[in-house]
């Protein structure tokens, strides 16, 4: 983990340096702000002077004049700058956010399963928030007010400087409660961010199983761990905001006092006639603005609390790394259907025992693996090691004589099509969800793969056609509506190996029969490793493996393990298992 100034400076630099251009304008509009807040005060004091004074009626006007002229100007500087640092911090944190998406999507499946998609949430989103302040306007701010109070303490010199001694002693006195309160402040913050990371995490995942909540009659414990997770965050916050209110109060006081000291000073000295009555209103009015930057100071300084609380988090993901990666010497699988190799496999999930042993066989190019076994035997894995979603702990994995360790992820995932039991429809239109996002499918192509699936009336029958719009998990559309739509996702491909993981198990029997035909056609020139529980769905099968608690129990040609009374393919095709 880096340090916290080299994390600043890290993420100053990748995000901010690219807007040069707008820094620069909102540097200029600050100081800008700046010249004319502490101008405006001496502005004054020239008007009450020259007419306290005697001063001519046309000079007065003048005077009057330029006051209105640097009140406009001032405001418009203000709105000016708020308005690009705004900007600023926007483009920022959305650029942050997208980088982080984008990294969490390339990270393994052994991160993602330790984690709540509630919680990358909260990382993604709820901890970027935090840094929009920091990025747009934190520097300059602490710059602005820093040059702002010096500026009214020296312009109080100027006047005598007997007043504006107290008050360089109050700035001082708050500089060091504030300094005092910068390590407790950042230790609270990263315990209000953590625990509001767990709180986001659990909401999302009891929210999203509501169903088999209330059915199980689990309320009361959800709301038990809501409870909990909810005084968790309660505490932090309360002592963070706690220490902040301290803080704030005791700078506030300090600079009160001084300003107190610095008027009543420069009291004595106009009772005396040391000082004239615009002086007097400019003690007055400087005085009055020593609280503006310190509150600014102070509040920019527990932003940064937070900030770096949340900047340690994400460069926290930023650093992780996903252990599988492309390989820096890439090769590319041949063209058409892909021979399957699996050369003394072994894995298992981080902190897990063994889920495949010694794992080897070889399928054609072209031709169809049945794969069975009870639940748990290792079946669904295999899948993921042949999408390199992990690495085998042991041996090695190829397609079309390429070990998949050498290929990039983004091609193997390309010539690898899968279809599981469970469907993930998103909000979108029906065409993204076919297509997933790429707009180079033609909608020729789709209409086309949903006729061959027996879905092109259904299409025509929606309102907008492609570009109607489903439901986030396909509310709307029935169990086998969702499968047959997986289904097309894979026909718009061209794939060199298709992976049917349970495919069929949410179709009613009239659907499954309508779909053998399209998996005729889906299937043809391609090699296929199907998974089924019902043997019934394997006839169209070349090869059959059997894996039994991770190892192979059984593998060789479907004709020949059925003609064969002593394979375990052939007892189960006589009892009728499943």
């Amino acid at each position: 983990m880096l340090a916290p100034s080299v994390q600043y400076r890290h993420l100053l630099r990748t995000y901010l340096a690219p807007q040069r251009r707008r820094l620069i304008l909102l540097g200029f509009l600050m100081l800008f702000d700046l010249a004319l807040q502490l101008g405006l005060p001496r502005v004054v004091q020239m008007f009450i002077d020259s007419a306290t004074g005697g001063g001519e009626l046309g000079a007065l006007l003048w005077i009057g004049a330029a006051y209105l002229t640097v009140a406009l100007g001032q405001n418009l500087a203000l709105v000016g700058w708020q308005y690009v640092a705004r900007n600023i911090g926007l483009i920022a944190t959305n650029r942050i956010r997208a980088d982080l998406t984008e990294h969490c999507l390339q990270l393994d499946m052994s991160f993602h399963n330790a984690r709540t998609p509630g919680e990358l949430i909260e990382r993604v989103d709820g901890d970027v928030a935090k840094l929009e302040n920091f990025l747009s306007q934190f520097v300059v701010q602490i710059v602005l007010n820093g040059l702002l109070l010096a500026g009214v303490i020296a312009l109080l010199f100027l006047i005598d400087w007997r007043v504006g001694l107290p008050s360089a002693v109050s700035v001082v006195l708050a500089g060091l409660t504030a300094a005092a309160l910068l390590g407790p402040l950042a230790r609270y913050s990263v315990k209000e961010r953590q625990a509001s990371a767990e709180l986001f995490g659990l909401l999302e995942e009891r929210l999203s199983g509501t169903e088999d909540i209330r059915a199980n009659g689990a309320v009361a414990y959800v709301l038990r761990r809501h409870i909990e997770r909810s005084r968790a965050l309660f505490r932090a916050s309360v002592v963070r905001a706690l220490l902040s209110m301290v803080g704030w109060r005791s700078l506030n006081t300090a600079i009160t006092i001084g300003a107190t000291l610095s008027l009543v000073i420069g009291a004595l000295l106009a009772l005396d006639g040391a000082l004239t009555v615009g002086q007097g209103y400019a003690i007055l009015a400087y005085t009055s603005r020593l609280g503006h930057p310190v509150e600014q100071l102070m509040r920019q300084l527990d932003d940064l609390q937070q900030a770096t609380a949340s900047i340690g988090r994400v460069q926290q993901l930023f650093a992780t790394r996903p252990s599988v990666t492309d390989a820096e010497r890439t090769a590319l699988l041949p063209g058409g259907p892909l021979s399957v190799e699996l050369d003394g496999v072994s894995f298992g999930y981080p902190g897990d025992d063994l889920v495949l042993r010694e794992v080897s066989a070889f399928v054609p190019a072209g031709e169809v693996l049945g794969l069975i076994g009870r639940t748990g035997s290792g079946k669904t894995t295999l899948t993921r090691l042949l999408l390199r979603l992990y690495d085998p702990t042991a041996g090695a994995v190829r397609l079309g004589g390429v070990d998949l360790r050498r290929v990039p992820n983004e091609h193997l995932r390309a010539r690898v099509a899968v279809v599981t039991q469970d469907i993930q429809l998103f909000s979108a239109t029906v065409r993204d969800n076919l297509t997933f996002f790429d707009p180079s499918i033609a909608d020729a192509r789709i209409l086309e793969a949903l006729d061959a699936l027996g879905m092109g009336d259904w299409l025509r029958a929606l309102p907008d056609g492609l570009d109607t719009h489903l439901a986030s998990g396909g509310g709307g559309l029935s169990a086998g509506q969702a499968q047959l739509l997986a289904f097309a996702r894979a026909f718009l491909r061209d794939p060199g190996l298709i992976i049917l993981d349970e495919a069929s198990s949410r179709l009613d029997p009239a659907t499954e029969r309508r779909l053998e035909q399209a998996l005729t056609r889906l299937l043809r020139g391609r090699t296929a490793i199907i998974i089924a529980h019902r043997l019934g769905t394997l006839e169209r099968v070349d090869q059959i493996m059997l894996l039994e608690e991770g190892r192979v129990r059984e593998h060789g040609p479907r004709a020949e393990l059925v003609r064969n009374p002593e394979s375990r393919f052939a007892q189960l095709l006589r009892v009728g298992l499943e």
